[in-house]
């Protein structure tokens, strides 16, 4: 992760800017980090800016998935699959369908 990048984006956040942009930033920032719970907080923030934000779903499936809650992970991935749908962003929504059918099979095995 660019510390610098990270540094001035919440800087940005600090000084009064909270959009959905700038926390779909933040939260990308913080996976590059290894730093998914943070980029939790920042992305579920961004989809409550834009609740069609489908590459926010995405990243937002991502980092749950990286901090184990495979469940809420699923339930996002399918979220952003429709609003991907809704909105014609094809390769997004086939993405997180990649990503959704392999949670589930982890799921349906009881691996983690």
């Amino acid at each position: 992760m660019n510390a610098s990048i990270r540094a001035r984006l919440e800087q940005m956040l600090a000084g009064g800017k909270d959009n959905a942009l700038l926390r779909f930033s933040l939260g990308g920032e913080c996976l590059k980090g290894d730093d998914a719970a943070g980029a939790c907080v920042h992305l579920q923030r961004a989809l409550e800016h834009d609740p069609g934000y489908s590459a926010a779903w995405k990243l937002y499936g991502q980092a749950l998935a990286q901090t184990g809650e495979l469940e809420q992970a699923l339930v996002a991935y399918r979220q952003g699959i429709e609003v991907a749908e809704r909105k014609g962003d094809k390769q997004a929504a086939k993405e997180m369908q990649v990503f959704a059918r392999r949670i589930q099979r982890k799921l349906d095995t009881g691996d983690s």
